[in-house]
């Protein structure tokens, strides 16, 4: 497959948990992926996730829009 072929997936998901036992109250763990937008380009991934993550506030949890190839 070449690389104008390959499909990539967008979702978010948070990048900490809640513990009150750590520092801060935040324990590092990858939540689980909320999937937005499946089947897309590169360049359609990389400006969703752009958008997203300038349109949304990450919060404490720090959740963000990434990519990731199929």
């Amino acid at each position: 497959m070449t690389e104008d072929q390959t499909l990539y997936d967008v979702f978010t998901r948070t990048w900490w948990k809640e513990n009150p036992e750590w520092p801060n109250g935040l324990e590092p763990r990858a939540g689980p992926k909320m999937h937005i937008a499946k089947n897309l380009s590169l360049r359609e991934a990389v400006a969703m996730c752009s958008e997203w993550n300038a349109t949304h506030k990450p919060g404490r949890l720090s959740r963000k829009a990434e990519f990731t190839q199929q």
